[in-house]
Parts: structure tokens; C-alpha cells; sequence
């Protein structure tokens, strides 16, 4: 080997940048990723049981964030604090009441098993013209009517019809439920409830339901979260709301968390797409229906 041809090959190897010796060879560096390629683990936090104590209500809208507020329709102060929320940029959703397997009290406006037809939509379209601005729906209480297809199928199908800007959030107060599995028929933008944060009213408890939230949003990329407005929740979201961006989480809209899950299906390979699915199935109870079987994941 010349002398020449030494040198020349030195040189060569010596405009090759370390560690990307194995891609420099086949003329191109690998790319370094973006923290704009990874969005943040998001979370939606879903206020729900507004309107019938002011108080409480206007304290639960002025939490910092980008928090969800869900109105029971007919209720006191319900279009007060749903106006006072929307003048914030703060989405709102109708809370509506449903059938549970107990004897709970569903108030005006409840959706009945025993309802014709003409009935149950006439009921439902009395309650989504009683709430102001609102951009989705969940269920209050609805152990026995969210497993009733027909029902549901009722439900979706008004809402495709006359409603279609509007998603459902399947509270999931119980493991039986086929609410979001018929939204998906009608194609409704949808989700489930993953975590009810005060199931027990202690900040012990509190606090280690927020922190499954933030375990399952780092997990599968999104989380929900359902608390209602008692002072022990208010108190602990006021203190703990403004540490999120420091924790590596997003709060968002839950109209924006749908739209990010759904993004993240579809950029998802098909290998996790099962995982995921198991993860829209989980939720626990409300404590206004009675405990099923265990769903903590």
C-alpha cells in the first residue's frame, strides 16, 4: 500500500462523526429526535355534579387549567356557572342523568328503561337545550341504562342526527356498560372514564387516584379523570393542578384529549393497538351506584 493511498484513507476515516460510523458509511446520519416529535402525556379532568350548589360551583370554576365542567340539566345554578365557565374558555358538558340499578334519585330529566321511544328522545333533547355552550355529554349515575344497546342506540343516534358536533365520555359505573361500544357504531367521537378521583372524600385517597391518572396517562400517552366539586377535591386539584407541567403532563380539553388518543391510534403500531384497547375498558365505579367488581387497573 503506497504511502498516498495511507494518507488518503486517514483522511477519509477522520471526517466520519463519532458514533454514526455504521450509518456514515451508507451516506446519511441518523436524525435525532424532537421533544417535538413526543407530545406530553395528557390528561383530561372532568368536573362533574355541577349545578345545584353556587358556592361550591363558581369554586370549582375558577380551579387553574384547562378543566372540564359537566352540568346536571334543570338544576339552580346550572346555566349560571355554565355561562360563567364558558366566558373562561372552559369546555362544558351536559351531565345527564340515567337509570342505575339501585333506587337512586335521578331528578328532572332522568333517562328511564321503561321510557318509549318518543319519550327518551324528547327527554333528552329537553336536557341538551337546558345547558348553554355545551360540547359533549357523560352519564349521571346509568348502571342499568348504559347496558341496554337499544337505549344507547337511541341516545347515538340523536346525537349523529341532530347533534354531531357534540362527544360522550362513558362514565363507566360498571363493568357492564356498552355506551362507548355504541357511540363507536354511530361514530361518535368518544372516551372512557379511566380514574374517579374521590370515590373516598379523604386527601390520602385523593391523592393516590391523581396519581394513577398521571401512571396511566405516562402509559398510554392519555388518562381520564372524573372528581366532583366537594371542598376535600377542590382543595387538593387547587394545590396539585399547577405542579402538572412539572411532572412531564399536559392538561387538556377533553374534546382535545379525543383527538389525541385518536391521534395516537393512528400513528400507534397495530402490536400495541390490543394494549390500548384493554386500557379503554378499564375504570372503577361511581360512588353513586353500587360497587361492582373490582375494574382498579
Amino acid at each position: 500500500m503506497t504511502l498516498r493511498l495511507i494518507l488518503t484513507l486517514l483522511l477519509v476515516i477522520s471526517t466520519i462523526k463519532p458514533g454514526l460510523a455504521g450509518d456514515a458509511k451508507f451516506g446519511f446520519e441518523r436524525p435525532h429526535p424532537t421533544n417535538s416529535q413526543q407530545p406530553l402525556p395528557a390528561v383530561s379532568i372532568i368536573i362533574d355534579d355541577l349545578g345545584e350548589q353556587r358556592a361550591l360551583g363558581e369554586r370549582a370554576v375558577a380551579l387553574p387549567g384547562e378543566i372540564t365542567y359537566a352540568f346536571l340539566p334543570h338544576t339552580s345554578h346550572a346555566v349560571h356557572l355554565a355561562e360563567l365557565a364558558h366566558q373562561q374558555n372552559r369546555e362544558v358538558m351536559i351531565h345527564i342523568p340515567m337509570q342505575s340499578v339501585g333506587e337512586n334519585s335521578l331528578g328532572k330529566g332522568g333517562l328511564t328503561l321503561d321510557m318509549s321511544q318518543q319519550n327518551f328522545i324528547a327527554t333528552l333533547k329537553d336536557n341538551l337545550s337546558a345547558i348553554p355552550h355545551i360540547s359533549g355529554i357523560n352519564n349521571h349515575m346509568g348502571s342499568l341504562l348504559t347496558q341496554h344497546p337499544g337505549k344507547m342506540a337511541w341516545l347515538m343516534q340523536t346525537l349523529s342526527e341532530e347533534h354531531d358536533d357534540l362527544f360522550f365520555v362513558d362514565s363507566r359505573t360498571t363493568e357492564h356498560t356498552v355506551a362507548y361500544t355504541i357511540a363507536a357504531e354511530f361514530e361518535i367521537p368518544r372516551i372512557n372514564r379511566n380514574v374517579f378521583l374521590d370515590n373516598i372524600r379523604t386527601e390520602k385517597e385523593i391523592g393516590i387516584q391523581f396519581k394513577r391518572l398521571l401512571t396511566l396517562a405516562k402509559r398510554h400517552g392519555t388518562a381520564v379523570a372524573i372528581g366532583h366539586p366537594y371542598p376535600e377535591t377542590l382543595k387538593f386539584l387547587e394545590q396539585m393542578l399547577p405542579t402538572l407541567q412539572q411532572q412531564g403532563i399536559e392538561l387538556i380539553k377533553t374534546s382535545s384529549l379525543i383527538q389525541r388518543k385518536q391521534l395516537l391510534e393512528t400513528t400507534t403500531p397495530d402490536t400495541m393497538l390490543a394494549a390500548k384497547e384493554r386500557h379503554n375498558q378499564m375504570g372503577l365505579p361511581h360512588t353513586a351506584e353500587p360497587r361492582a367488581t373490582s375494574l382498579i387497573q
